[in-house]
């Protein structure tokens, strides 16, 4: 596959323009659109006397709320700079599903992380973790203070399923071009076997690739996370593993960790 257009959460946040000069980074190396994507719902009329009051509130809030959203393009076009084709698709509704339903026409969406200690991007902001359970494609999850991805080491965490899989699946354009590409199997059930049926198969693609089992002590998402570090990569690949019971986002302990704490880009897949 190759990437015709990422899609970006944009909103007022201080952690927004570096995440949108990632994006832009990454769609002007692959030759792809980038769309910014940017919801905020209007709010509903209170203590209204009749309806004439209700509508004239439902306007007068309507007309905040595009206010805001204007405010977000500026921000989005000089991220973007130039040198690339770019939309931008603001809407009257929740920022979430804003940036789901465009995901629909995305081959790869760009969200910041939002760890307990990250600042809070206001009311455009968007959670990682609903995105990936809901939008249906690769997720791209950005740390804040980081404006560039280079991707010429990857970290591919490797644990067999269907999320892993998806989510090498989507990263193979960035795997292709890569220098070099470490497919990881991590803590005391890792198997060589299934990490070099991976390597092999990205082989088979073009990448320079190499196998690596880590069994320590450590937390997997940390033994991940050092290796990745010491290795000098700037992008981790990995499943997504988690379930949504009515609304309530459930993640395993690595996928949480990485959302929260990544200091890396990491490309995931539910």
């Amino acid at each position: 596959m190759d990437y015709a257009n990422v899609l970006v959460s944009a909103d007022l946040g201080e952690a927004a323009p570096d995440r949108i000069r990632l994006a832009a980074g990454v769609a002007r190396r692959f030759g792809a659109i980038l769309t910014g994507a940017a919801g905020h719902a209007v709010p509903t009329p209170l203590l209204v006397r009749d309806i004439q009051d209700a509508l004239e509130q439902e306007e007068r809030n309507r007309a905040e709320v595009r206010e805001i959203l204007a405010r977000v393009r500026p921000l989005f076009e000089s991220g973007a700079g130039d040198g690339i084709r770019t939309e931008w698709c603001p809407a009257l509704a929740g920022p979430l599903t804003h940036l789901v339903e465009q995901a629909r026409v995305a081959d790869l969406v760009v969200v910041g992380r939002r760890g307990a200690e990250d600042a809070d991007p206001g009311p455009l902001g968007v959670p990682p973790g609903p995105v990936l359970m809901e939008a249906g494609r690769p997720v791209l999850v950005v740390p804040p203070r980081l404006a560039g991805l280079k991707g010429t080491r990857v970290v591919v965490a490797w644990k067999d399923g269907p999320a892993a899989r998806r989510a090498v699946s989507a990263a193979l354009p960035f795997l292709r071009e890569a220098d070099h590409v470490l497919v990881v199997s991590v803590g005391p059930d890792a198997h060589r076997e299934g990490a070099e049926d991976v390597a092999g198969h990205l082989a088979r693609h073009g990448a320079q690739v190499t196998t690596h089992l880590l069994r320590t002590a450590m937390r997997e998402s940390d033994e991940i996370l050092d290796f990745a570090l010491r290795q000098e990569a700037d992008l981790v690949v990995m499943g997504a593993y988690g379930r949504s019971r009515l609304r309530e986002w459930i993640f395993g302990g690595v996928t949480r960790d990485f959302l929260d704490r990544t200091t890396l880009c990491c490309l995931m897949s539910h």
